[in-house]
């Protein structure tokens, strides 16, 4: 299903029934590949996925920044007409889920960040990673569409901008909505951002998976899915006894 974004015709899908989950790709830049997460989650919530503007067969309709990411995501809440949900992500995707709870707390069950969610623009860690990325330490998935490198260009430019703001540590020390951090301890990028920001929001924990990489649901599927479940269905359980 297409769904309207501010001209912008974004490419979704929705399978299961339950606890409304989206969950956002990495790149950023690149078209939907979270469908064996959907389907570790798809028999206890209805999971939404999509592909951002200007990635695999959404409309490619600049700008191409942070606030336009989020007020996409807001806009496939409102088609779905899913008054609060579990936001989820990978890799830069999660950092977007992390920044989609802080700008729509009143939205959100829970976040879930899968090998991501950093708020920093340090050089040393570009460095590690960037090394271990042409070392040829990491392997792929095989993506349907090619990475829009200018999309890639343009969100990466917006989010250093966005994550300057002087008030940001103080709004993620504030968030209480629960989260879950998994991280692999064989990613080629460093985890010191992502345990700061553990330590930092008031209701979150991180698991360090042994022997996963960037990609953990290809090597740890069994893991993962185990760790996504509980977490999913404690907030279903959660909400239903709100709304009883």
């Amino acid at each position: 299903m297409f769904v309207n974004s501010d001209g912008a015709r974004l490419w979704t899908i929705s399978h299961g029934r339950g606890i409304p989950v989206v969950l956002c790709n990495g790149g950023p830049g690149c078209c939907d590949y979270l469908a064996p997460v959907a389907m570790m989650l798809d028999d206890l919530a209805q999971v939404i996925r999509f592909e951002a503007r200007g990635c695999g067969r959404s409309d490619p309709l600049p700008p191409y920044t942070v606030a336009t990411c989020l007020a996409d995501l807001e806009a496939i809440r409102r088609h779905y007409r899913i008054d609060r949900w579990i936001v989820g992500g990978h890799s830069a995707g999660a950092d977007l889920a992390l920044a989609y709870a802080l700008e729509y707390p009143e939205h959100v069950h829970g976040f879930i960040c899968i090998a991501g969610g950093r708020m920093h623009n340090d050089r040393e860690w570009h460095r590690i990673y960037s090394e271990r990325r042409d070392q040829g330490l990491e392997i792929l998935p095989a993506f349907d569409y090619p990475t829009n490198m200018e999309v890639n260009a343009e969100v990466n430019r917006s989010w250093k901008q966005y994550i300057q703001r002087s008030s940001l540590f103080k709004e993620i020390a504030q968030l209480d909505r629960p989260a879950l951090f998994l991280y692999g301890d064989r990613d080629i990028r460093p985890s010191w951002p992502v345990e700061q920001i553990t330590q930092l929001l008031p209701n979150a924990s991180l698991t360090m998976i042994a022997g996963a990489d960037h990609h953990i649901w290809v090597t740890h599927a069994e893991v993962m899915r185990e760790l996504l479940r509980d977490f999913v269905q404690h907030r279903g359980r959660r909400r239903w006894a709100h709304t009883s």
